[in-house]
């Protein structure tokens, strides 16, 4: 029994496909098939997988059927945390979800998901990633109207995350892996309102996606810090192998 997670999958088996990148790069040729031939190949019946957002490039829920039988149809139980592209998800109508899909799929939004002796928390997330201006490793100019827009975001997504901790701490859990679809710092931080919350809680793992595209990389932080583990799963960054996290 164990516990797996990737990210980015950006399915659109339905969708018209734009993104410049998906378009063009060689990693993305095929990668649905790469993918399920690589979870056939590791994930077993009882294990968990769970994917770190950005699902599928359709914005309304009839647009995403397909891609969602697609995860359906993989081994393992599957769970699902929301990115920005998942237009079809609306967090409000997180529990309408889990009701449609019972028994196949758990959407982790305001709420908690249980693996062994772990409780599996999260949200989006948010990172303001700019618009900053850097010159030579210098910021030269700061748009503080998109700063003050993030700000407001990042509460929300505190806001719920802090649900996620609340909900498996009444229920009597103490040991968390916590998933954030955006990375939990932007390139010019080394903490965050999420780092700090990670460490409240004294969460084991930090999982997180969004950062696709080798520039992307390593935008945020990587291994260990304060104690936890900060792991990057973003398909393309993983090659479209699922990591292992338990």
């Amino acid at each position: 029994m164990s516990l797996f997670a990737i990210g980015d999958l950006h399915l659109h088996f339905q969708s018209e496909l734009k993104a410049p990148g998906q378009l063009r790069e060689p990693i993305w040729k095929d990668h649905e098939v790469e993918f399920r031939r690589n979870c056939e190949k590791l994930i077993k019946p009882e294990d968990t997988l769970v994917l770190v957002g950005d699902h599928s490039w359709g914005k309304k829920l009839p647009e995403c059927e397909k891609d969602l039988e697609y995860i359906i149809s993989l081994p393992g139980k599957k769970i699902l945390l929301r990115g920005n592209h998942d237009m079809f998800w609306d967090a409000k109508k997180t529990d309408a979800l889990n009701q449609q899909f019972a028994g196949k799929l758990f959407f982790l939004q305001n709420n908690y998901a249980s693996y062994q002796d772990y409780a599996i928390v999260g949200t989006k997330g948010f990172t303001f990633e700019g618009p900053f201006y850097v010159r030579m490793n210098k910021i030269v100019g700061w748009d503080a109207a998109a700063e003050s827009a993030a700000i407001h975001l990042i509460d929300r997504e505190m806001e719920r995350l802090r649900i996620s901790f609340e909900a498996a701490k009444k229920d009597g859990y103490n040991r968390f892996i916590m998933f954030l679809h955006y990375p939990p710092t932007n390139i010019m931080e080394r903490n965050s309102d999420f780092t700090v919350i990670a460490e409240e809680y004294k969460a084991e793992q930090v999982i997180y996606a969004h950062c696709h595209g080798e520039h992307r990389f390593h935008d945020s932080i990587e291994g260990r810090q304060h104690g936890i583990m900060y792991r990057l799963v973003s398909g393309d960054y993983l090659k479209w192998m699922p990591l292992q996290i338990l």
